[in-house]
């Protein structure tokens, strides 16, 4: 292990648990290999990896997330009403059920099944934790610098 601190240009181990307020876990590593990434790749949310600057290896934090630091505000806007002519009709709706929808892109964009009637179907396209606060539980396994490479006339 090394004593370097979390920040840019950092590759990091870590165990990770992600928590409801009821304290089940969402997602965890503690069972299994712990992940590694490189600060800024985008496997953390921004607003975790800045609660994580300046942890070296060994340190252990259960940190709060407010929305803003996860999945962000649950939004209106990202509730779609669809007609249910619009869905096949063999398809056995229920409030809770996931569906792959196509976006602009042609990106598979995920959505719930909020509410249905013989008319309507409401599909949620919220991330399902929008809106609220978790527990991240991590514990810093390592963390090395990275990209390190000799320079020009350096001797190396």
């Amino acid at each position: 292990m090394t004593d370097c601190a979390i920040g840019p240009d950092t590759q990091i181990t870590l165990h990770f648990a992600l928590k409801l307020d009821d304290g089940s876990e969402v997602d965890s590593t503690f069972s299994r290999a712990p992940a590694t990434f490189s600060f800024g790749d985008g496997s953390l949310l921004p607003g975790v990896e800045a609660k994580l600057v300046g942890m070296t290896p060994g340190a252990k934090a259960t940190l709060r997330l407010m929305p803003e630091d996860a999945f962000g505000q649950r939004n209106p806007n990202n509730i779609q009403r669809f007609a249910r002519s619009d869905f096949a009709a063999d398809l056995e709706l229920e409030e809770g059920l996931m569906l792959s929808f196509a976006d602009a892109a042609q990106s598979e964009l995920p959505g719930v099944v909020a509410s249905f009637d013989a008319e309507h179907v409401e599909v949620d396209f919220n991330h399902p934790l929008a809106g609220r606060e978790l527990d991240f539980v991590v514990e810093i396994i390592d963390v090395k610098v990275q990209g390190e490479v000799a320079k020009p006339g350096s001797g190396g």
